[in-house]
């Protein structure tokens, strides 16, 4: 070859260094965000595991939705780790891809477990969500009912001052028409009682459901993908 053909070469060769230089900074500064990532989904994780309250329905419930939404954090910063398999790495590098590859694994087997959890979680909020409201609405129409007993052995002036009390006054003057229209107010309010226990037990029935089902759905995914994560990250967990 002569010196002009080598000549001509050179600016090729130039090129080609600065591209490779160029690859290797992109791949360094994108598995830079990535350690960075995981190392903000770990505090995280910390943050919502401490104080524990393990056995505890709703913490437990909570927790695992907090654990869900916050999945994209780690993923994304998993898959800039991963970015470029094995070209420029340090040394430190392996062990470090070594051990995030089986921890995809093991995050995947514990999304799937969580699961079931999540599910008699659900239940047994559902149930204790029904206790307490039925409870307190019993407690209010206990009360109310008293208030009813009292109202019918009461006199005419009894129930007046009971009127003036509550800063109202009665629109009328026959005593058995004054009892009736404060049985009946009474009445009414045993009534709405029942019907604000029931849409409130309806509503956050329905709240927990949509929760329950979108979380689990989010736990399914997430688990499906730290899965693939972790078979596609085969070279990470070969010895050197």
């Amino acid at each position: 070859m002569t010196k002009s053909s080598s000549d001509k070469f050179i600016p090729l060769v130039q090129e080609l260094q600065e591209f490779v230089f160029s690859q290797t900074s992109s791949m360094t500064i994108l598995r830079v965000l990535g350690y960075g990532l995981l190392l903000l989904a770990l505090f995280d994780i910390v943050e919502m595991l401490i104080p524990p309250s393990f056995m505890n329905p709703a913490w437990e419930f909570q927790t695992f939705g907090s654990l869900v939404e916050r999945v994209p954090v780690p993923l994304i910063g998993l898959a800039l780790v991963f970015y470029g398999e094995l070209h420029a790495r340090a040394k430190w590098e392996f062990v470090t891809l070594k051990f995030l590859s089986w921890l995809t694994l093991l995050l995947a087997i514990l999304f799937i477990l969580l699961i079931p959890l999540s599910i008699g979680n659900t239940v047994r909020l559902t149930k204790q969500s029904y206790t307490q409201i039925n409870t307190l609405s019993q407690q209010q129409i206990s009360q109310a009912e008293q208030v009813e007993k009292r109202v019918s052995q009461a006199t005419p002036q009894q129930i007046d001052n009971l009127l003036k009390s509550q800063g109202r006054s009665s629109n009328t003057k026959n005593p058995q028409e004054l009892k009736s229209q404060v049985l009946s107010e009474v009445s009414k309010a045993k009534a709405l009682i029942r019907n604000q226990a029931q849409a409130t037990q309806s509503t956050q029935k329905l709240n927990l459901l949509k929760n329950s089902v979108k979380w689990n759905l989010g736990a399914l995914v997430s688990a499906a993908l730290f899965f693939t994560i972790w078979k596609i990250t085969s070279w990470a967990r070969l010895s050197r």
